[in-house]
């Protein structure tokens, strides 16, 4: 092991164990056990412990890589409005340590499939609907026109570039960019409501109260359809069109029923194409950047979504030349 590695690995320990008589001492114990539980693409950590015959999800969240402040923030808005987002017993911010509810380990990414989702959608709707209707969003940042062009100039820089090798022509830079306007103009167009930003079944929890939610912390004001889209063009199963449609229509009928029905199915395929080029980007750069791997084997389908989406509207023509070319295919 390298001495960088060594010391990073005692940096880690050195905080677990913190953690833990941080966690204890709160709970007014000795000792505490700690079980690591599954992280995310962070820098955070969660272990699951136990007071008693109560489980806990002990956070640790370094303050000087992850800012916990908009953690606290926004489940204090989903628990107003009356959505299941965890308690928070005790929380840190010096130290980036907290306790918190613990919603178990049955993720709906491991519920959902073509069998069961009937069963499921009543529920993931009522969050949806409850989020968009429901949570304050005063004094929360806005999913503006510079950070959705951000967001999609990942996918040039990080996908296209870095990890294709195939930078954009300038006559191809200019389509690019006009593709990317267009996709703007339909997300801003839209009612701004709260957006969880990563509402999908890796981070919702079934819990005998609804969907528990879970991942919310870069929650901002943004675009009505962004949650549903994030949810429905799954990374694990690929819903067929029709289905796809279906729920189209039972969150228009939810969200926005005086909206024609089309603009509204346009609205969400334009939204999914603006959140997949995103996470095509994001994924080649946890890559590249992070060191985090698995990432670049979720790519195709997203990929494939994109060009799925792409021919039902000739005004982005020219973005799905450049995709179908044998160069840029993942």
């Amino acid at each position: 092991m390298s001495d960088a590695a060594g010391n990073h690995r005692e940096t880690s320990d050195s905080r677990k164990a913190r953690a833990a008589a941080w966690a204890a001492d709160r709970l007014g114990l000795e000792s505490i056990p700690l079980e690591p539980v599954s992280g995310d693409a962070s820098f955070r950590r969660y272990f699951r412990t136990a007071a008693g015959r109560t489980s806990l999800i002990l956070m640790d969240a370094p303050p000087d890589q992850e800012d916990s402040r908009p953690f606290l923030d926004v489940a204090a808005r989903l628990r107003e409005a009356g959505l299941k987002a965890p308690e928070i017993l005790h929380f840190d911010l010096s130290l980036g340590f907290g306790l918190i509810e613990d919603f178990g380990d049955t993720l709906y990414r491991e519920l959902i499939s073509p069998e069961s989702i009937d069963d499921l959608v009543p529920d993931l709707f009522g969050a949806l609907e409850g989020m968009a209707h429901r949570v304050q969003t005063r004094g929360l940042p806005a999913y503006d026109e510079e950070r959705l062009q951000e967001e999609m100039d990942l996918f040039r820089d990080w996908y296209l570039d870095r990890h294709r090798g195939r930078p954009l022509r300038a006559d191809e830079e200019a389509a690019w960019q006009t593709s990317c306007d267009s996709l703007i103009d339909s997300a801003r167009r839209q009612p701004q409501v709260f957006v969880h930003k990563d509402f999908h079944s890796c981070n919702l929890l079934r819990t005998p109260q609804g969907p528990g939610i879970i991942d919310f912390q870069d929650g901002l004001v943004g675009p009505l359809s962004y949650d549903f889209v994030s949810l429905v063009w799954d990374r694990y199963i690929a819903w067929p069109r029709p289905r796809l449609e279906q729920w189209m229509g039972d969150m228009h009928r939810r969200l926005r029923p005086g909206c024609p029905a089309a603009e509204w199915v346009r609205c969400c395929d334009l939204m999914g194409l603006q959140r997949n080029l995103k996470i095509v980007g994001i994924f080649a750069r946890l890559h590249y950047r992070d060191g985090k791997a698995g990432y670049l084997e979720l790519i195709p389908r997203f990929y494939d979504y994109l060009l799925d989406v792409l021919p039902r509207y000739p005004e982005f023509r020219d973005l799905q030349r450049l995709l179908e070319t044998p160069e840029c295919a993942p």
